[in-house]
């Protein structure tokens, strides 16, 4: 059984993407698509990403143990898969997620939170577990956007949201997004990304 079979966790687990620390539960950021080569796939995702608001399209659940993460994808269900060596690569990637993105940065729900550090890691394991049991359940994609508050369908920043607002800390906040008609009921990346009081930028940008 590989690492990202085991839908398990036990203890909250240390890693770097791109040098940057992550621990259990915090949240990985992305940038759809990849100008950087002639790869069509890489350009399709660019263009996807720019019918997503704000800077950044794409938000992944850091689980571990080593490279091990969460998301809801475009594989059209929520799925784990591994991060190879400590770098983010979209394209060593892609044949686990057919996605392909580039790190924007991690966010950092539980930084500035008046919680002791036993209580933190409770949060931590527990929004692990939620999120590994609805990869475990095969959830599909949730195509509905405006409902961010059903459980039987997730999309990416959907399944972090639902994660953590159930420890009382709510991403869905409205910040650094357009007002737009019925923005409230949507959750979306950029908006998780401003909600958190920690937050480190990538600092490569290619």
């Amino acid at each position: 059984m590989t690492i990202s079979e085991n839908y398990t966790i036990d203890e909250v687990y240390s890693y770097e993407i791109n040098g940057i620390p992550v621990e259990t539960g915090d949240l990985i950021c992305t940038v759809d698509g990849d100008l950087s080569s002639d790869n069509i796939i890489g350009q399709f995702w660019w263009i996807v990403g720019k019918f997503v608001p704000g800077d950044v399209d794409h938000i992944v659940i850091y689980v571990g143990p080593e490279g091990r993460c969460v998301e809801s994808g475009a594989k059209a269900k929520v799925i784990t898969f591994e991060i190879p060596d400590r770098q983010w690569d979209g394209h060593r990637m892609l044949s686990q997620r057919f996605l392909m993105d580039r790190l924007y940065g991690v966010a950092y729900p539980l930084a500035g939170t008046n919680r002791s550090s036993e209580k933190i890691r409770q949060i931590r394991l527990d929004v692990a577990r939620y999120c590994l049991r609805q990869a475990e359940e095969g959830k599909p994609y949730n195509l509905n956007f405006l409902n961010s508050d059903t459980e039987d369908a997730f999309y990416c920043s959907q399944l972090a949201y639902k994660a953590y607002i159930r420890h009382g800390i709510d991403l869905n906040t409205e910040k650094g997004v357009p007002n737009l008609p019925f923005s409230k009921h949507i959750v979306l990346p950029q908006e998780i990304w401003e909600s958190c009081y920690k937050k480190i930028r990538c600092i490569d940008k290619t």
